[in-house]
């Protein structure tokens, strides 16, 4: 596949998105839970965090890129703190 550059990072990043898809799977199977209310005033589930969470962490590092540059390991931090809260509060 010449379409695109396989890089390690590239490949983490994917196998961290697959291996929490199937955690979340295997956590929805098990541990059936009932959506909250959080402050957003929308019923979410543990999928649903996790696809804000996700969502909000790609416009947190694009933004990052665009307003400090490429010290991603810090927008990493930030995304951190930002999904402790969305899990917390949402």
């Amino acid at each position: 596949m010449d379409w695109m550059a396989w890089t390690w990072p590239t490949a983490i990043f994917f196998m961290v998105i697959a291996s929490l898809l199937i955690i979340f799977t295997v956590l929805a199977i098990k541990f059936p839970e009932t959506p909250r209310m959080g402050i957003l005033r929308i019923e979410t589930t543990r999928g649903d965090r996790l696809f804000i969470t996700l969502l909000g962490s790609a416009f947190i590092n694009i933004a990052w890129l665009g307003l400090v540059g490429t010290n991603q390991p810090y927008a990493m931090i930030v995304c951190l703190i930002y999904a402790a809260a969305v899990f917390r509060w949402v």
